[in-house]
């Protein structure tokens, strides 16, 4: 009997420490990844010297937006009192096209100018660069890798009426954590929004933690990511899985351009072979050879160009 007792009282005891476990491991990964200590570090003067570093194509196009004030500041407020911060910055002559540029995790709106030199320097479009919650410019303490972000975006897609004249015709270029919210806005019903270029998005949030946490820590799915998942919905109102780019894509009927490294181990290369094939026509899909994450304009920056000006050509001519 008191045998019986001492295991039962081990058994609560050892389920204790499991539970006191995956309670501190779940808080510990979810602001791990959604609060990291370098989420603002990279500020505005160091990016644009680094953007003048690895891309020294855009210099004087830079230098030419600075000398004649064309980069400009624009702000809205969220529901719940955030200021969000953009740079916009008008086509050399008016016209409707614009593009949407979006930046990846933990980097901010003014690191996206490469991207934009192809479609104002290049294509005459108008350019609006915002910077997500907790990102850059903008106010917030929670990274929301792209979910949440896709609402605030919504609103930056009117504010580009308000700003370069009503009706706009939009395009959608995301990188990275940008990627993604570019693939969940074109499963939206947003009419200004044309069409779309992603550029290394993940498939779901749940499938890019996951990835990380197998890569960085050698674990598992089960049981961390689902108690992470539940904490994240109860504090923060959303869940990993729900935040589904794959869901999305199925659903869209407008063209999304798919650019992927084919060595992108952090977004790894599968990925965008399941958005691809989820995503029904119209579609177009180039594997970048021997480029790792978020590397493709860095590696091959005139192939880059030509791709995405051919893409926005054939579908927002």
């Amino acid at each position: 009997m008191r045998t019986g007792k001492i295991i039962r009282y081990s058994l609560v005891g050892l389920l204790a420490i499991i539970v006191g476990v995956l309670i501190i491991g779940s808080f510990t990964m979810l602001d791990m990844a959604l609060k990291p200590t370098y989420g603002k570090g990279r500020d505005l003067e160091g990016s644009l010297a680094r953007i003048r570093k690895d891309y020294p194509h855009t210099i004087s196009w830079i230098d030419s937006l600075q000398t004649h004030e064309a980069l400009k500041d624009t702000f809205i407020t969220t529901d719940d009192g955030r200021q969000l911060h953009a740079f916009y910055v008008r086509a050399p002559k008016s016209t409707a096209k614009t593009a949407l540029l979006l930046h990846g995790y933990t980097d901010r709106a003014i690191r996206m100018l490469p991207i934009g030199y192809i479609y104002h320097h290049l294509m005459g479009y108008n350019l609006l660069l915002p910077d997500m919650q907790a990102h850059g410019e903008s106010d917030g303490e929670v990274i929301q890798m792209g979910w949440k972000d896709c609402i605030d975006i919504k609103r930056w897609s009117q504010i580009a009426d308000v700003i370069f004249g009503n009706k706009t015709r939009q395009v959608v270029h995301g990188i990275s954590m940008g990627g993604f919210m570019t693939m969940v806005l074109a499963g939206e019903d947003i009419p200004q929004m044309e069409a779309f270029v992603d550029d290394c998005g993940y498939t779901s949030v749940w499938d890019e933690f996951a990835n990380e946490l197998k890569a960085s820590f050698g674990l598992s799915e089960f049981p961390l990511m689902y108690t992470t998942s539940l904490l994240c919905k109860i504090r923060y109102g959303w869940s990993f899985g729900e935040a589904d780019a794959v869901k999305k894509v199925r659903n869209s009927e407008k063209p999304i351009f798919f650019i992927h490294g084919d060595k992108d181990r952090y977004v790894p290369t599968h990925m965008v072979h399941t958005l691809y094939d989820a995503k029904p026509q119209p579609k177009e899909l180039w594997l970048t050879p021997g480029v790792e994450h978020a590397m493709s304009f860095y590696t091959y920056p005139e192939e880059y160009a030509v791709r995405v000006v051919n893409f926005c050509w054939k579908y927002l001519h």
